[in-house]
């Protein structure tokens, strides 16, 4: 099961994060409006779905690229960790073949709030499943990103990932 399986639990809170499950789906789901106005949230809604598109594919490439290296991974279980932490636990889903974990993100969860001078505020709940004994096996938890603006790219600066 997922909530007894620390390894796993780690790797679902990469959450980096968050909206399709496969890369050929771009779907921004809807939700109450965020204090952010229609242009961030759409921009942070597509920018979760380029970081679980690089999950949900093992693109370890990609997801280098969506992560400031001063990191702070905020973990209920495994507490702080940071950026080489959080990229060494991706190579090791990605390298494992028969591992079929995915992760979406929860129609209607997300919210987007402006941090002036800085980026943005994303809130949400994610999905996260993979075959365990023959059946899917899946868990729902709630996750914050904090999304940095730096010349005009978006990098997660820092992520809380909670409810396991």
């Amino acid at each position: 099961m997922i909530r007894n399986n620390p390894e796993v639990c780690w790797l679902l809170s990469l959450s980096f994060l968050i909206l399709s499950c496969s890369a050929s789906k771009n779907i921004i789901p809807t939700a109450a409006p965020s204090p952010a106005g229609d242009e961030l949230y759409r921009t942070i809604a597509q920018m979760d779905s380029v970081l679980f598109n690089a999950f949900n594919n093992r693109d370890v490439a990609k997801l280098k690229t969506l992560f400031r290296e001063d990191l702070e991974f905020y973990h209920d279980k495994d507490g702080l960790t940071g950026y080489s932490h959080t990229i060494e636990s991706f190579i090791g889903l990605a390298g494992k073949k028969e591992n079929d974990l995915k992760r979406e993100l929860i129609a209607g969860s997300l919210e987007v709030y402006p941090l002036k001078d800085f980026g943005a505020m994303q809130i949400g709940m994610h999905r996260f499943c993979h075959t365990e004994n023959g059946k899917s096996d899946c868990g729902s938890f709630k996750f914050v990103h904090i999304w940095k603006k730096i010349n005009g790219d978006w990098k997660i600066s820092r992520v809380v990932s909670y409810g396991h």
